[in-house]
This record gives structure tokens, sequence and C-alpha cells, in this order.
């Protein structure tokens, strides 16, 4: 066999449903695939899926001999009675663990495990984060990730050529007790929804509130048979434009950070960066909430659902009547109904155009200022437009009743979304913008004199010394006055005591 063959020779320890996922994806993808069993002379392949015909079929101990790398596919309650017998051989080899947990673990992973049961061999944790299914079927999965761990960085770099060949794209997370991380991955369950999703239903519920407050308690306006359709299409809507204020707010917070604090060194407080890392979710789920307003909206789309959008006609049908009485009516959306149709409309188109821009195969396509323009300028313009949508059809019944206005919904419903476009229109006038531009460039409004402070590090004894003005060194004992502490100084990144520029911020408790 020539060296080029050996080298993209691949064992697999397992026979169960990802073995198969896997063998058949390296077979397709150029490598020589051996499958080692504790009964190889049981096993059939080619029955079951006739692309397996071409792999081999070895016993556990043939298999570790014939390849240097190989794939542990097997439950992981089998691993250890698997591997003890057979330490010796995989010495120096590429042993590449596919499990995952039950439960997740920050203490240990079932790749750290494998790498105490079999020491000298170069264990790495990868392929775990993709199914069977994805493995066998999604042969255009140039968008999922491999995330590959190992201490051995030569081995890492192996599997990641192997999962390029795969058509796969790896990302190297370093050392094996990054595994703890990978293994954690396949058991999360949306928590990067979790927050806006809950922060929707909390809104929602109280909109739903007080629409119930406003219609059936204190005036019986509607009937309890209208709660389904017509009382849950404004919550709907209310929660809508409030998520989407919610969402644009976030940027604007932290404009008012950075002009207070004169820097953008400063890190956001933990509510305020989870806030904006959460602004994607909170638009989709804006965006939906909308698409179900638009939907029950065409489905009661009348002039009994909607009276002030239409004219209303009084008819008088004589008592005595010597001849047939035929009477003709056509009722036409007043300008209310068609200016409040129109913004609604665009408005949603708009927000369409956004939504699309979040999906992978569109974003890579726009640079950033593309990106950019279209989430945040069109998305404040679809803000405003969904604001005229209100406007329209509130205004009339504000002018009409001022002394209610705080009941009426389009008006309780518009109160944060003007905030949210007031706040962007200050920051988007010259003198302002340019203030942040230079604060996001670096330059900081209050600049410290030269100074070193003493940080005791959380975890570790010793202080560490820093002097922040660039390119100047100290000494540890000139930079801390601390005579009279024992505990010793810490150097970082040298003999001397580490002297870090102005981009260096530090956050001294």
């Amino acid at each position: 066999m020539s060296r080029k063959e050996q080298r993209r020779r691949v064992g697999i320890l397992g026979t169960g449903d990802f073995s198969r996922a896997l063998a058949k994806r390296l077979l397709f993808s150029g490598y020589d695939v051996i499958l080692g069993s504790r009964k190889p002379e049981k096993k059939a392949m080619s029955a079951i899926d006739q692309c397996l015909c071409n792999v081999q079929f070895l016993s556990v101990e043939e298999c570790i001999k014939s390849a240097s790398i190989i794939f542990l596919a097997v439950h992981f309650d089998n691993v250890k009675e698997l591997l003890t017998e057979h330490v010796v051989k995989l010495e120096g080899k590429i042993l590449i663990d596919v499990s995952n947990r039950d439960r997740p673990s920050s203490v240990t992973s079932n790749a750290e495990l494998v790498q105490k049961m079999v020491p000298r061999c170069k264990v790495v944790k990868a392929f775990n984060v993709i199914s069977a299914y994805a493995m066998e079927n999604d042969y255009n999965s140039s968008s999922k990730q491999i995330f590959i761990s190992s201490n051995s960085e030569e081995a890492r770099d192996k599997v990641a050529n192997i999962a390029k060949d795969m058509n796969f794209r790896p990302v190297d997370f370093g050392g094996l007790f990054a595994a703890r991380r990978i293994e954690k991955h396949p058991l999360r369950l949306f928590p990067e929804w979790r927050g806006p999703l809950g922060f929707a239903v909390g809104v929602f519920n109280v909109w739903l509130l007080f629409l119930i407050y406003i219609y059936y308690i204190a005036d019986s306006l509607y009937k309890w048979e209208q709660l389904f359709v017509k009382v849950l299409n404004k919550a709907f809507c209310l929660t809508g434009i409030t998520t989407l204020s919610v969402t644009y707010l976030a940027s604007s917070f932290a404009t008012v950070f950075q002009i207070y604090y004169g820097t953008k060194h400063i890190r956001f407080s933990r509510w305020l960066d989870k806030w904006l890392k959460n602004r994607k979710q909170l638009g989709l789920i804006s965006f939906a909430l909308i698409s179900i307003h638009v939907i029950m909206s065409v489905l009661t789309m009348s002039p009994t659902y909607f009276s002030s959008w239409y004219p209303s006609t009084a008819i008088t049908v004589p008592a005595n009547l010597t001849a047939p009485f035929q009477l003709k009516q056509g009722m036409w959306m007043n300008w209310k109904g068609e200016a409040a149709c129109l913004v609604g409309i665009i408005a949603y188109v708009v927000l369409c155009c956004i939504c699309a821009t979040t999906f992978p195969s569109v974003t890579d396509t726009l640079n950033w200022r593309e990106w950019r323009f279209v989430q945040s300028k069109m998305g404040h313009a679809a803000l405003l437009l969904s604001v005229g949508h209100v406007l329209v059809m509130g205004l009339p019944e504000w002018l009409s009743k001022p002394q209610i206005i705080f009941k009426s919904i389009t008006f309780m419903c518009s109160i944060l979304p003007w905030i949210t476009l007031l706040l962007k229109l200050l920051f988007s006038l010259p003198c302002v913008d340019r203030y942040v531009m230079k604060l996001r460039k670096g330059w900081e409004r209050h600049e410290d004199k030269c100074k070193a402070d003493c940080v005791r590090p959380v975890k570790h004894e010793g202080y560490v010394a820093i002097d922040m003005n660039a390119g100047k060194r100290m000494s540890c004992q000139d930079a801390c006055a601390c005579p009279d502490d024992k505990i010793p100084m810490m150097n970082i990144g040298g003999s001397d005591c580490a002297c870090a520029s102005d981009d260096l911020v530090l956050n001294v408790p």
C-alpha cells in the first residue's frame, strides 16, 4: 500500500447508525474505511446500504492495527471495556471521540476520561455535534461546523483536514479541556432564544390584560366570543411593535453609556450586553408577531370589524310599496382605511426585507456597509412606518377624545417607539454623531496620568503590576506601594512586570 493510501485510511470502532453514516460519508470523501467490530463475521452492512459494500469489516484488534486514525463510535458505557485490552496497541494513534453525554458536566468530559484510559494515545474530541442523519444525507453541508479539541496540535490539524474533505467546516477549540464545552453544545435547547421569548410572552400578557380591562371590565365594548380573534389580534400587534422598538432601543442605550463614561473601553453591564446580543432574536420574534397580526387582519377585514375604516350608510325603506324596491350599496374604504393599509403594507414589506438578510446565504452576499444599512437604517424606517400605521388609526380618536387618550391602545403602544426614534434622531445629529464616532475610534474624554494599580487576582496569590502608559516599564516595587505585603508580585509575559498600552483595559474591583 502506498504512503498516500495509508494516510487516507481511517478506522471506525462501532457499527451503529452513526458509524454507518460516518463510514458512508468518509467513503464518498475518498477515504479507505475500516469498520471494527467484536463480531465482524455477523455484520453485513451491504445488506443495509449498498454504498457500504466496499467497507472492510475487521475485528477491533485488526482495525486498530490497520489504521493510524480511529473513530471511537460506540456508546460511552462500553468504551472502558473496549479500550482496556487495547491500550498498548493504541499507543501513538489518533483516537477521535464522537460520544455525547446525557447531562452536561463542568467537572470532566468523555474525551478526558478516554484520555485517562489510553494516556499514550492522542485523543481528539470532534464530530459529536453532527447527527447521523445530517452526516449521511446532507451533502451540501458547508455551513455545518465541526468543533475540535485535543492536547495535540498535530492531531487537531489532521482531524481538521478530514472534516474539510467531508465538506464540513472545522473550528479549533484548542486543548482537550474544551471538550467539556463541546459536549455541552448538543445538550443546549435554544439558550439564546429563552430570554427574548420570555420577554415577548411577558409583554403579550401585559397587553392582553390591558385589553381585557378596557374592553370588558371598564367598558363592555366587545363580546367574549371576539376574544380569540378580535382582541388577540390587537395583542399580537401591540406586542410586535413593542418588541420591535426594544430591538432598536438597545443600540441607543449603548450609545448613552459610552457618552456618559466618555470611552468605549468600559464594558457594558451584563443586562445591556445580553440585550445587545439578543437583538436578532427580538427582531425575528417581532416579525413573527406582526406576521400573525397581518394574517388575522386580512381574515377579519370587513366593515363589521373595522367600522371606522368604512363609511356608514342609513337606509330607510318606505312602509307602503307599489313597485319593487332595489337597493344598491357600495362600501369603499375611507381615507383612514386606505392610509392605514398603505402604510402597514409598506412597513411589512420592509420588515420582510430585513428578515431575509438574517439568512446566512443572504448575509454572506452583503458587505459591512450594506448589512448596517439594512439592519439599522431600514430597521428604523420600518419602525417609523409601523408607528405611522398606528398614528393613522389613532390620531382621529385622540383629537376627538383627548380626555381618554391614556385609555387608547394606539397611544399607549406608540410611546416606546417614539422614544426609540427620537433617540436615534438625536444621535444622528452631526455634532452628536461625530462625538460618538470619535469615542468609538478610541478617543477618551478623561485621560488619566500614568499610574499602576495593585490588582489581587481571584485565583492566584500575588499582585500584577500594570503600567497604563504606553511603552513605559517600571519595577514592581516602584509600581505598587505595598512594602509590608508578603505576597510576591506576579509578572506577565516576561522577567519584568508587564506594562500595557492604553488599549489594554482592566476591570479592577
